[in-house]
């Protein structure tokens, strides 16, 4: 197996350093690695360059010139990755994810476990997401695929995992030929629900994994959730999912209508949560305009002129194409 790590930056250096530390070292080694700066400007730029030198050939800076947001930049590394022809999976993950010492060999264990009780069929694993004190994150918490079949939980529990629908970007393993079959993340989704989107569309007819044996820690300033008064934030959070619901064919019917109402219910606690709900109406209501109103632009279009180089465009143009 080749696996591409794919990181994405934005002004968080000292992060950036450690997470790429960590990443160096790995107990099964990166094959190739991918670090997609968002127009940082706190040096995060040269802090990657520093630490991507002793990686030679096997590693990639893309500085962009403009912030396309977790969605954007995922898009664009997510592309340079696949197109490497020998690229088995790709890992992804933001600046703020430090992995532990086994996370990538624990991930191929579990997949080379999973082989061996049947066909090869994953798309998708997920790590196990902890905070900085070793308790599991509640921002990354794993969803259990909705009405997985008994033999789709007993393979997953035979190895010691559990079969899942979605998965966050925090620690996210994607299988590249799945990858070139559905395309890329949504980049107009700039931040929040394109994870959801992207690996619950890779997901549809296929397996994924959520794998303990994979430990990555999310340095979040707190633990908490990512409803918890979300400030000007909840606008993304509700243009977006409206976009899923709407245009996406992530999901199935009967799944949309469950996630609507679980939807409605995190908006309610939002509310409750909140300090500022009169801002939280104002990001309701253009959210909400916006949701039913517009569509997400093509990928290709909101990374046009964003700095990204003209090989990866060349990928992000094959990737973008009808049916993708």
């Amino acid at each position: 197996m080749h696996v591409t790590a794919v990181l994405v930056a934005y002004n968080r250096r000292e992060l950036l350093r450690e997470s790429l530390q960590a990443l160096a070292a790995q107990s099964r080694p990166v094959d190739r690695l991918v670090v997609v700066d968002n127009a940082s400007d706190d040096g995060s730029r040269e802090v990657a360059a520093e630490l991507l030198e002793p990686w030679g050939a096997r590693a990639r800076l893309i500085p962009l010139i403009e912030n396309t947001g977790g969605a954007g930049g995922f898009a664009t590394g997510i592309a340079a990755a696949v197109a490497e022809d020998d690229v088995d999976w790709v890992w992804v993950m933001d600046d703020d994810t430090v992995p532990g010492p086994d996370a990538l060999a624990g991930a191929l264990a579990a997949h080379e476990r999973y082989c061996a009780t049947g066909q090869d069929d994953l798309a998708v694993m997920g790590s196990r997401v902890v905070w900085t004190d070793g308790e599991d994150h509640p921002m990354n918490t794993p969803k259990a695929k909705i009405r997985a079949s008994a033999d789709e939980r007993a393979r997953a529990a035979e190895i010691g995992c559990m079969e899942i629908r979605s998965i966050s970007f925090v620690s996210a393993f994607l299988r590249a030929p799945r990858v070139r079959e559905q395309g890329l993340p949504i980049a107009d989704y700039f931040l929040w629900n394109d994870d959801f989107e992207y690996s619950a569309r890779l997901l549809r007819g296929a397996r994924g994994l959520y794998v303990p044996g994979s430990v990555v820690t999310h340095k979040t300033a707190k633990r908490g959730s990512s409803d918890a008064d979300p400030g000007p934030r909840f606008y993304y959070e509700v243009r977006n999912k409206l976009w899923v619901f709407r245009l996406s064919k992530a999901l199935h019917g009967w799944e949309k209508l469950l996630y609507i109402g679980a939807t409605a219910r995190r908006w309610l606690r939002t509310f409750r949560a909140s300090s500022d709900r009169a801002q939280l109406r104002d990001c309701l209501k253009r959210g909400w305009r916006d949701g039913w109103l517009r569509a997400p632009r093509s990928t290709r279009e909101v990374l046009r002129d964003t700095g990204v180089p003209v090989d990866v465009m060349i990928e992000v143009e094959r990737l973008s194409k009808p049916g993708r």
